[in-house]
């Protein structure tokens, strides 16, 4: 593993009966950047994402977060380690508040248990407070705070998107996994998401893994880029190696590149 890697990737072979999904990837994402990945669709962004959530399981291979393997640790324990997630498709709770949603992300800090729960003891409504308080700093930090008592599932759609990426922060983790969080976007949305995950990175001193169909987006914001196809990882390097590489040119036109200049 890279010295300077919070997250390895060693390996990792994904199988759905015959289907390989992910064919032996391995890449490291350092500690403080923004690491794009990408690929056409069906290359395995996704299905490697469910590994990084241990919502799937895999063949062959590794996954080390600081350092230390989390193949076997259980999903419920995914975002205390410091991994925290948003999802291609909107994932909330949409008859709950806003305010609601973002605690419910919190709530991986809380070292209340089931009967202190269950009683409402002094310690639980301290602890409770404090979740509601941290929600409170995350929701003011993506300017949802208008929004705190409305249910999240009436919203319009790029405000629910800032909800869930606010759930997502609310974890505290030291890697955030972002899939897609440009889809559905308007322009202005999407200006200020780029801003956004920028901040992320430089002031609250979050690693960002990005899925991304939005090339202008990825090359902008990643530091490192990983490209996927067929389940392989074809090329990583920088924005400018990705953006020159024939096999990333051959993987979106679907042609060699040297065919297409033809």
């Amino acid at each position: 593993m890279a010295n300077d890697a919070l997250l390895s990737v060693r390996g990792i072979t994904v199988r759905f009966g015959g289907v390989v999904a992910l064919d032996s990837v391995s890449f490291d994402v350092p500690h403080g950047g923004v690491c794009g990945l990408i690929g056409p669709n069906g290359a395995g962004k996704t299905t490697l994402f469910n590994c990084l959530s241990r919502l799937y399981s895999y063949q062959e291979g590794d996954l080390l977060f600081e350092g230390k393997s989390i193949t076997a640790t259980p999903v419920h324990q995914i975002a205390s380690l410091g991994i925290g997630r948003t999802f291609q498709n909107l994932a909330m709770f949409r008859t709950m508040s806003v305010e609601r949603n973002v605690m419910i992300g919190a709530h991986c800090r809380s070292g209340s248990g089931f009967f202190s729960s269950a009683l409402w003891l002094p310690s639980v409504r301290a602890e409770e407070a404090r979740l509601r308080a941290r929600a409170h700093e995350i929701m003011s930090y993506l300017k949802l705070e208008p929004y705190a008592q409305r249910a999240a599932g009436d919203l319009p759609f790029g405000i629910q998107k800032r909800v869930e990426f606010a759930r997502a922060l609310a974890a505290d983790p030291k890697l955030l996994l972002l899939d897609e969080p440009a889809a559905g976007l308007n322009h202005e949305e999407l200006d200020g998401l780029g801003d956004l995950i920028r901040d992320v990175r430089d002031r609250l001193n979050i690693t960002v893994l990005l899925v991304e169909h939005h090339m202008s987006m990825v090359m902008g914001l990643s530091d490192h880029i990983v490209a996927l196809n067929f389940g392989k990882k074809i090329a990583e390097g920088t924005p400018t190696h990705i953006q020159n590489h024939p096999d990333v040119i051959a993987a979106y036109l679907g042609a060699p590149a040297d065919a297409k200049a033809a």
